[in-house]
């Protein structure tokens, strides 16, 4: 215990060293003893005390790519498969087929690059239009981790690695964002141009994800191994079944998914349909109550007063993806770093009185969202918790005139 103890304890000087500027080839040199028997444990607790002793998150997830560089061998030696199947496998698996799609973009990149004009460079349009889709469906990849695998994490007491991991996230979106963009425009700009900010982005976006995916299957997903334990990884693989895959579906996704559903609806409410639940405006059972929520046609989220996620609607198409995992969740945790200020903001304004509701709509694939906030208050106006209130209103800003016919 005192060996890992002294181990950690070096391991975070170093890091520290790296951080106030000292000579990377020679810190290398004088740890390479050390590096041969780190772990990826290890490491995610390192970045976790760094954060906690008062290190900024940003300066650990700049520092992240230089210590891999450091540990680069040391990490390859001791690399963990999961089996097939498995969340972790396929999750590394989803790796391999996007950095492949990484590489494909480059290499279009580069042959758009070599064209004369948009018309000798036509002939790639489809394959770029079709890289382009195959990133845009890997956004489940994201979520499945953020939503579900993260959240596990964060309840076995590491929480630093996975928000790194999900500001990065964010930054893969942003490059992604650049290439649609990119898209789009083909034909639009000036030739030269297009061709050189398709490459410089195409480029970015393949070291990025090399980077990413690295840290992730040396460092995360080995630290994930060793602390979930094995019930939970069923429960895991369940979920992520329901959010759905990107690249590939595997095997025995659905037939996990139909053969725990098909028990579902009688032994959650045989019991609970002749169970009535009193409101001052009448009675519903939970299984009405239930079903009432989810028909609705918006998405619902509370937040207790302790700003715990409690409950969520499961509507026909939710637009953000909630999942079970999320329940008990910190809702700080649910969000990315750089817009943490703003929720604690209204929470803050929320428990104080001075605001009863936020607002906010954003453009999303093409739609109009409309997200709500309201301060849930008991009769006598003490504050119980907050309540996330999301509508898709593209079509309802259509309406005019009158209609008043089936």
């Amino acid at each position: 215990m005192s060996e890992l103890f002294d181990r950690k304890e070096v391991l975070k000087k170093l890091i520290k060293r790296l951080h106030e500027g000292a000579d990377f080839e020679e810190i290398k040199q004088e740890f390479q003893e050390l590096m041969k028997d780190v772990t990826p444990t290890e490491i995610a607790q390192m970045e976790e005390e760094l954060v906690n002793e008062g290190m900024p998150r940003e300066e650990v997830q700049r520092l992240c790519d230089v210590h891999i560089a450091v540990f680069r061998e040391s990490l390859e030696k001791g690399k963990v498969l999961a089996p097939a199947g498995h969340p972790v496998h396929i999750l590394m698996e989803e790796h391999k087929m996007l950095l492949k799609f990484a590489g494909e973009l480059k290499n279009t990149a580069m042959k758009i690059k070599s064209a004369r004009d948009f018309d000798s460079a036509g002939e790639n349009v489809t394959q770029l239009n079709h890289i382009a889709e195959h990133f845009k469906e890997s956004e489940s990849h994201y979520l499945r981790e953020e939503n579900i695998l993260f959240p596990y994490l964060e309840k076995h007491g590491i929480t630093q690695p996975p928000a790194i991991m999900w500001s990065e996230h964010n930054e893969i979106r942003g490059i992604k964002k650049k290439v649609y963009r990119l898209v789009d425009a083909f034909g639009d700009m000036d030739f030269k141009d297009f061709a050189e900010q398709l490459e410089e982005v195409a480029t970015a976006l393949a070291d990025m994800l090399s980077s990413h995916f690295y840290k992730e299957n040396n460092i995360l997903f080995p630290a994930s191994l060793k602390v979930i334990e094995e019930g939970e990884w069923k429960e895991i693989r369940r979920q992520f079944d329901e959010l759905g895959y990107c690249c590939f579906t595997p095997p025995s996704a659905m037939a996990i998914v139909v053969s725990e559903r098909t028990e579902t609806p009688s032994m959650i409410y045989e019991s609970d349909a002749k169970e009535k639940v009193s409101f001052k405006t009448g009675n519903l059972s939970k299984e009405e109550v239930e079903a009432i929520f989810n028909t609705l046609p918006l998405d619902i989220t509370f937040v207790d007063k302790e700003d715990t996620v409690r409950y969520f609607s499961e509507s026909r198409e939710r637009i953000f993806p909630r999942t079970k995992a999320i329940i008990g969740r910190k809702v700080q945790q649910c969000h990315p770093q750089k817009s943490i200020h703003v929720v604690n903001q209204i929470l803050e304004d929320f428990k104080s009185g001075r605001r009863d509701a936020a607002e906010f709509w954003i453009e999303l694939g093409g739609r109009l969202i409309h997200i709500r906030y309201f301060a849930v208050r008991n009769k006598s106006g003490n504050y119980l918790g907050s309540l996330e209130v999301t509508q898709d209103i593209t079509d309802i800003k259509k309406i005019e005139g009158e209609k008043r016919l089936l």
